[in-house]
């Protein structure tokens, strides 16, 4: 990779970080490429990529995958020094912890640039489940769900969380879900809000990643907390309960390739409203193996009825600033494609439109 290439992505990644109040994370993204020693570290763990330009490092998330490594390495204990510096969010001296660190653990921090982050976020259920709720409605079936790139599989358990839709000191904020539910998800919602009379039954929830993470491992649930951002505890805390409740309903993700796995599950079922969904997913894969993906989901959409329907619900970015999220549904027969709302990445704000 060039050192202007690197230089670039990671700048506008620090950026955006702090725009999303992560000033520590952004703070460490720039002494990667601001300190000489921790530049001089990581040269031989990004050497083995090509040389593509900015776009395509922020696109595939290298700059991403690279904190979480680090942050896996302050969550396990294998870098104390660091781990102290993420404790107090002291941003002096970070440059040569990070060095420190990486030239220890080169091998840690090179596994993880291998894979895109998996961050399975959990709040992105506040801007999916309006789709679910829709789709129930407008079917009155029973909902089969299906999730493509599923990490561990968090947002499966989406109907197992309670949501608060509304300004938070609104008096007509509005629930959903149970009340006893371990985890309530709330944001700062704006415009209408989804079918909240929508009866909901889920028949079926079935799962694929390429490389999904176990949440029965402690391996594994460290590797999912090390894609958050360590200074939003908000956003830890939500990861744990959910990871409690995923071990408790024992929620299972097959290790498959996405376009293989849509071409041979996605078919509609009589009986049932099969919903394909997605979310900050659909831009790590090839550019081949998107195309396979969406080809599966509408080829199967053709042969769709209403006694056996089939919904596409996904919540990805718009366009190529990375910004916002478009949350989208298309339900076929029919095959209408509607914008249901626009969303913060990690779903802490959601602008419903539909």
């Amino acid at each position: 990779m060039s050192e202007q290439s690197i230089r670039d992505a990671w700048f506008w990644q620090a950026a955006v970080c702090e725009n999303m109040g992560a000033p520590f994370t952004a703070a460490v993204l720039r002494c990667m490429v601001e300190d000489e020693g921790a530049r001089a570290a990581l040269a031989p763990i990004l050497a083995p990529y090509d040389d593509p330009s900015a776009r395509a490092l922020l696109t595939a998330a290298m700059p991403l995958r690279l904190l979480g490594g680090l942050h896996f390495l302050v969550l396990s204990g294998a870098a104390p020094a660091l781990a102290a510096s993420y404790a107090s969010g002291g941003t002096d001296g970070l440059g040569p912890l990070v060095a420190e660190a990486a030239e220890a653990h080169a091998a840690v921090l090179a596994r993880f640039m291998t894979s895109p982050p998996q961050t399975n976020e959990v709040r992105r259920a506040l801007a999916l489940v309006g789709g679910f709720l829709t789709v129930a409605k407008e079917t009155g079936l029973p909902l089969r769900c299906l999730e493509l790139g599923a990490s561990a599989g968090l947002n499966m358990n989406w109907d197992r969380y309670a949501y608060a839709f509304g300004a938070p000191d609104s008096a007509d904020r509005r629930r959903w879900g149970d009340a006893d539910a371990v985890l309530t998800l709330d944001g700062e919602w704006t415009g209408g809000t989804p079918p909240l009379d929508a009866k909901v039954t889920v028949a079926e929830k079935r799962a694929c990643d390429l490389a999904p993470i176990d949440v029965r491992s402690e391996a594994g649930a460290l590797r999912l907390q090390s894609y958050i951002w360590p200074e939003q505890s908000d956003r830890l805390d939500r990861v744990r309960a959910a990871l409690g409740l995923a071990r408790r309903t024992d929620i299972a993700v097959e290790t498959a390739d996405a376009a293989d796995w849509a071409k041979a599950n996605v078919t509609p079922k009589s009986g049932v409203a099969t919903v394909v969904y997605h979310s900050s997913f659909l831009q790590y894969p090839p550019p081949e193996v998107q195309a396979a993906i969406v080809g599966a989901i509408e080829a199967a959409g053709e042969g769709a009825t209403t006694a056996a329907p089939l919904a596409w619900l996904r919540k990805e970015p718009s366009g190529e600033a990375f910004t916002h999220d478009e949350v989208r549904l298309t339900l076929w027969p029919g095959g209408e494609d509607r914008l249901l709302a626009t969303a913060h990445p990690h779903g802490a704000q959601v602008n419903w439109l539909a």
